[in-house]
């Protein structure tokens, strides 16, 4: 039996497109899309970018000053939990920091850190407080801090800019956050 080549190689591109052709279309429509929709609808998001690989969930966000990490984070699981599916969502904050932002985090961050290794997470709101008082800078500074069961959220503002920093609760062996 002699196989033609040209058949051959038409039936192998076709059955390959169709095949990444629809697994790429599952991926976009059934799944990225409804997450991204789900995300944009959150009041206090600007935008956002969604990166889904297979065991993870990365999001790229841009947000208003005020917005709730914690209450963002339960509500694209709950809401998302088709198109989670499992996997770990990483969440990574575009910042609007300023200079008096950053620097009232430079001067917590031992204090909060010393209070994120004893698992004394109430301390957190107190140190930040207690650092605008010492302070009369830092008094136009508004810092809150959530928790959930996997990370603390503290977030700075000043009413124009804002800092997002998330800290996990399970800390890594060695070394500071990178995400600060």
């Amino acid at each position: 039996m002699k196989l033609r080549l040209m058949p051959v190689l038409l039936t192998s591109l076709l059955s390959a497109a169709v095949l990444f052709g629809g697994w790429y279309s599952y991926r976009e429509f059934a799944v990225q899309e409804p997450l991204q929709k789900i995300v944009s609808a959150y009041e206090g998001v600007n935008d956002s970018h969604i990166s889904i690989k297979r065991n993870e969930v990365t999001l790229k966000l841009d947000l208003q000053p005020g917005t709730k990490l914690r209450e963002l984070v339960q509500y694209v699981n709950t809401e998302g939990k088709t198109a989670i599916d499992g996997r770990t969502l990483k969440l990574d904050v575009e910042q609007h920091s300023s200079a008096i932002l950053d620097e009232y985090w430079d001067q917590a961050m031992f204090s909060v850190a010393e209070a994120m290794e004893s698992r004394k997470y109430t301390l957190i709101p107190a140190k930040l407080e207690e650092l605008k008082v010492q302070n009369s800078r830092y008094s136009g500074v508004a810092a809150t801090t959530e928790i959930d069961d996997n990370n603390v959220y503290v977030s700075l503002s000043d009413g124009k800019e804002s800092k997002f920093i998330i800290l996990p609760r399970v800390a890594a062996t060695m070394g500071v956050w990178n995400n600060a």
